[in-house]
């Protein structure tokens, strides 16, 4: 039997408004892909540091002051990005910088 010849199943729905349904889906896809990608950065850790190309000890020390100014700011520029569509900034394009696929003019 076919997918086209099967009759079509309702569709589950857990909230009173099914867009939440579907909001959760996304998320619970979101949270999974995260897994996968998690569990696969700690495999690729392992087999660096088992090989030697890496020093496991010099991951988990602190970073220091211009690396931390780096990554604050890095994060800061994502964490506006991604609020920014709950501001009620966004346009039909989408946002311009580093965390989307429109860009600027000078191309950043």
């Amino acid at each position: 039997m076919t997918r086209e010849s099967k009759p079509p199943r309702a569709e589950q729905q857990f909230f009173d408004d099914p867009a939440i349904d579907r909001i959760m889906g996304a998320f619970m896809s979101l949270a999974t892909e995260h897994y996968v990608l998690l569990d696969r950065f700690r495999a690729l850790e392992r087999e660096l540091a088992k090989s030697g190309a890496i020093n496991s000890a010099a991951l988990d020390q602190e970073p220091d002051e211009s690396e931390r100014a780096e990554s604050l700011a890095d994060r800061n520029a994502f964490v506006e990005a991604l609020m920014r569509p709950l501001l009620g900034e966004q346009d039909a394009l989408g946002a311009p910088g580093k965390f989307s696929l429109k860009t600027t003019k000078s191309g950043a």
